[in-house]
């Protein structure tokens, strides 16, 4: 089945973009990311960015945006069964450079799991010219899916913490 990801959820003036792979079977049928209540993504941004996980959608992306951290996937579209990363197939890229070029103030980009950070090596960073990647920190961050059962809650909020506490 082929499935589509979400626009960015961006604002004027970004220090860091976390990237996903591609949302899952709940986030679409919510189309919210990170939906799945298992999900720790949510928990963790309002740990280390001082709000309720459990905020309106609307609410908890405002306070991102705030905090100038930025939202998208690295896949525009892919097929899937189900929503297993390893399950992804025919992968089509968003337009990350497009997006990288016209906002010069995003310095830290994290890729939330492995084949975030695969796709990106792949697909975009690639098609970065050397000026923009220089400026750049690339992050490879635990997935926040509750498929990452290796690393603890609290494992992986130490992480996150640690990569983006600059932007905090």
């Amino acid at each position: 089945m082929k499935i589509y990801s979400f626009d960015p959820v961006i604002q004027s003036n970004p220090r860091a973009l976390i990237l996903g792979s591609m949302p899952g079977k709940r986030s679409l049928e919510m189309q919210q990311y990170y939906a799945h209540p298992q999900n720790a993504f949510w928990c963790i941004m309002g740990e280390l960015f001082g709000f309720a996980a459990d905020l309106p959608y609307p609410q908890r992306l405002d306070r991102l945006t705030e905090r100038g951290i930025a939202l998208w996937d690295v896949l525009h579209s892919c097929e899937r069964a189900g929503s297993l990363d390893t399950a992804i197939q025919m992968e089509v890229p968003n337009d990350l450079p497009g997006l990288l070029a016209g906002r010069l103030g995003i310095r830290l980009i994290c890729c939330n799991g492995g084949k975030s950070w695969s796709a990106f090596h792949r697909h975009i960073l690639p098609r970065l010219s050397a000026e923009r990647l220089a400026a750049l920190e690339l992050r490879r961050l635990p997935s926040t899916s509750p498929a990452n059962a290796r690393l603890s809650y609290a494992q992986k909020l130490e992480l996150w913490q640690s990569v983006l506490e600059d932007v905090i």
